[in-house]
């Protein structure tokens, strides 16, 4: 039954990102609470009953069969599944926020816990919406939110098929795209990078980076500079530093 529900239901496990889905707005059918942490869960509760929703109080390995894996700590939501967006709904959000447009594509980031952290700091330093393909790629669950601290509840993500039709479709609506590469030359740090136009920033897979395809499609190539022994970054550390950056300099306008 359980992989039948997988494409209409989502698990939400954790306090904090329980209390964030409850927060937005976010379509719950019903939550789950330890015998242990029901002190600890009591603004969850009190959110939960504001919205007519139902708590249950069940034994904690009750939970831990729901989310195998996942740290709870106590709580866990059943949800509607995650929305993923179209590019165009993107494209106009951007639009609405007056702000110059900022996205992130994630070219095959296998990593859930990676995806968190990066749609996390992408909350964060007010990137309007991340991409990553249907294939090869982490995709919206318990662990990515777990790891997000909610932050997957508020930042939009579009799921598509292509990533250089997307990229293509980007470059028609005036985003630059930008590619982090450890061969490129360009410094993100050098006086002639500058990030102050609509941009897209592409992330590359934790083991081989950047598809040879995608890197060909981007505008411009830009690397962190690298003073150790080691030659790359962490996908999510190396994307929280450039998103850093992308802030950085806008603020400074």
């Amino acid at each position: 039954m359980r992989e039948v529900e997988e494409d209409t239901q989502e698990w939400i496990a954790g306090k904090h990102p329980v209390m964030e889905a409850l927060r937005s707005g976010r379509e719950i059918n019903k939550i789950w609470v330890a015998e242990q942490a029901q002190k600890a869960a009591q603004p969850i509760m009190l959110e939960a009953k504001k919205a007519g929703l139902v708590v249950q109080i069940v034994d904690k390995r009750k939970l831990d069969q729901m989310v195998e894996g996942v740290p709870h700590q106590g709580v866990v939501a059943q949800a509607a599944a995650y929305r993923y967006y179209e590019i165009d709904e993107l494209l106009a959000r951007a639009k609405e926020s007056g702000e110059l447009p900022f996205f992130l594509l994630l070219d095959e980031i296998e990593d859930p816990h990676n995806l968190g952290s990066i749609l996390r700091t992408a909350e964060c330093t007010g990137v309007h919406g991340v991409i990553i393909p249907k294939r090869r790629s982490a995709s919206l669950t318990a662990t990515v939110s777990k790891t997000s601290a909610g932050a997957v509840e508020y930042m939009p993500v579009a799921r598509i098929t292509n990533m250089a039709q997307t990229i293509d479709k980007l470059k028609e609506a005036g985003v630059w795209v930008a590619g982090a590469d450890v061969g490129a030359k360009q410094d993100v740090y050098s006086s002639s990078t500058k990030f102050d136009m609509p941009l897209a920033i592409v992330i590359g897979n934790e083991a081989k980076g950047i598809g040879r395809l995608i890197r060909e499609k981007c505008d411009f190539l830009i690397k962190l500079p690298m003073n150790g022994q080691l030659n790359s970054l962490n996908a999510s550390v190396a994307a929280g530093v450039l998103m850093y950056e992308v802030l950085r300099q806008r603020l400074a306008k």
